[in-house]
């Protein structure tokens, strides 16, 4: 086994989360904050916008089984690419959808997938997830890890009632 880690921002983390628990290869997913340099991150800093960290999860994977451009692309398909001020109902930029990278490499293979998304046709905006350089990754509280397990009701709540659900049956070619 080859155990490679993402981290990705794409609004709550606990939606995007469960949402990449289901790829083939993925070991573990964990919620978190990263995108600044402050020392350390927590769920009140970054809510109050104390710090510029964004909500964000860190996929573990297999790369025997599955690659970075699989991960990123499935990301892609339960996101709003388009929608660079937040995701869904979550405003601002601790929301914004980014894509870290750790080398030029994953960068390139990240940059041409938003390229390929734009050139599908299948959104009327232009694509506007982000693309940065991978920051120091702070676990959120227990509380947010697997709360779509932990907490079924409410996350189903939330997630119809935010506009993810929607969005994401009529734009995302992978089912579950």
């Amino acid at each position: 086994m080859s155990t490679q880690t993402i981290i990705l921002a794409g609004g709550c983390f606990w939606c995007i989360e469960h949402d990449m628990r289901h790829i083939p290869g993925v070991l573990d997913v964990v919620s978190g904050y990263t995108g600044d340099t402050a020392a350390s991150a927590n769920y009140e800093q970054v809510s109050s916008h104390a710090t510029k960290h964004r909500e964000a999860i860190q996929v573990t994977y297999d790369s025997n089984v599955t690659s970075f451009r699989a991960v990123v692309q499935t990301f892609c398909e339960y996101i709003d690419p388009t929608d660079g001020q937040g995701q869904f109902a979550d405003r601002g930029y601790q929301y914004e959808p980014v894509i870290y990278t750790k080398n030029d490499t994953q960068a390139a293979t990240a940059t041409e997938i938003l390229a390929e998304l734009e050139n599908t046709g299948l959104y009327e905006k232009p694509i506007a997830s982000k693309i940065e350089s991978e920051l120091p990754f702070y676990l959120a509280e227990s509380y947010h890890q697997n709360y779509a397990e932990k907490n079924g009701a409410h996350y189903q709540s939330y997630r119809i009632g935010s506009g993810r659900e929607g969005f994401v049956q009529n734009t995302c070619t992978i089912r579950e």
